[in-house]
């Protein structure tokens, strides 16, 4: 749903901007839910129709049912019923952000269908297959087969996901597929914002800080470690908790010098930006995160903070000297050698304008515009 986990993800700002757009009459926001949802009219105007499938049940073992049509083609058909009126006046464009809901783009007369393919949606976010999660992840394959061969368009969010995508794909199909990576409000991340005074102390330290969801893609293991060897840094970690009780977290909170804040609302979040010497994306090493393109790397190239990733090899062509390290490796030593080279020359002017000319280069509207273009 619109506000599950307080985070605006690539598609909250993609139904944004469509919904802005002059030509657009009315944006409809379909999605599963655990149970019935009550916002109706959701994004930033306000004036997006939210329209949620409720799960089998609410037990998050039975969201397998949004990738099976048997369980969900019934509960599509009412919202089927709200747009066929408008049939004839209108023209109609199917998004898929997920695959979800595959049978949709069978149940109406769709002018085009496009998927925004933003995730290794079969590949474990935690890097482990169990049992269980074998069955989830055919399901997923077939579900996504499914709309990558019915889908006009498609957009990926890193090359490794546009390799993928093809490979699904006959020869005379793959002029379908493009890439879009992820973006950044730039004017709401460059813009200086008063540092929260709960962290008044922090000035003048070295502050190390990830911002989004905490999530088992992370490399929690890692920080520990850096947070070990590097007693005199502090670490900031603000966003939601994700982990689902993983213990690597729970320790790394033990640490003194490691700071959680848990969920914030988007627009606070340049205030915690201002903070941070250094932001880091310690990511583990696994197929899901191979595909990842992070929303947070213009985030903080925006504030005109300077970036280390880990495991990240889509963001690899954005390395620069003082702007941004992508490490294949997760040693700590070599991450720390990394960070102290960062911090060496963090405030130089030269480096702080080529970290927000790039990011203003990946303003959000600037790609949306570009994806409606290729339609």
């Amino acid at each position: 749903m619109w506000k599950q986990d307080g985070l605006r993800y690539r598609r909250h700002r993609l139904a944004d901007f469509l919904a802005s757009q002059p030509e657009t009459h009315q944006v409809f926001w379909v999605c599963p839910s655990p149970s019935q949802a009550s916002d109706t009219r959701v994004g930033t105007s306000g004036t997006i129709e939210q329209w949620a499938i409720k799960d089998l049940l609410p037990q998050k073992w039975f969201r397998f049912g949004r990738y099976v049509q048997l369980l969900h083609k019934q509960k599509l058909e009412s919202f089927v019923r709200r747009i066929q009126p408008l049939s004839g006046q209108y023209h109609f464009y199917l998004w898929y952000t997920f695959p979800g809901f595959p049978v949709l783009s069978e149940m109406f007369h769709w002018d085009k269908v496009i998927y925004d393919c933003s995730d290794l949606w079969a590949a474990p976010i935690s890097g482990r297959m169990s049992l269980a999660g074998k069955t989830r992840r055919q399901l997923i394959l077939n579900a996504e087969k499914h709309i990558v061969n019915r889908a006009d368009q498609i957009f990926c969010t890193s090359d490794f996901l546009h390799l993928q995508t093809d490979l699904k794909l006959p020869a005379e199909k793959r002029n379908r597929v493009l890439t879009f990576e992820n973006g950044v409000d730039y004017d709401l991340f460059a813009t200086n914002e008063h540092i929260p005074a709960d962290f008044s102390d922090y000035a003048g330290k070295t502050v190390l800080g990830y911002i989004g969801g905490i999530k088992p893609k992370l490399d929690f293991s890692l920080i520990d470690a850096v947070a070990r060897k590097k007693p005199d840094w502090q670490i900031l970690l603000v966003g939601p908790d994700g982990t689902n009780g993983d213990p690597t977290f729970a320790r790394l909170l033990e640490r003194n010098n490691v700071k959680w804040v848990g969920g914030v609302s988007p627009k606070e979040v340049p205030q915690y930006m201002r903070l941070i010497t250094i932001g880091m994306m310690p990511y583990k090493s696994s197929p899901y995160n191979d595909a990842v393109f992070p929303l947070k790397l213009f985030e903080f190239l925006a504030a005109g903070i300077s970036v280390v990733g880990v495991h990240l090899p889509s963001t690899k062509k954005y390395e620069e000297a003082s702007v941004y390290t992508c490490l294949d490796s997760g040693d700590p030593e070599q991450l720390i050698r990394v960070f102290e080279q960062m911090e060496h020359g963090n405030d130089n002017q030269t480096a702080v304008g080529r970290r927000k000319a790039l990011a203003r280069s990946k303003d959000w509207p600037t790609i949306f515009t570009q994806m409606m273009e290729a339609l």
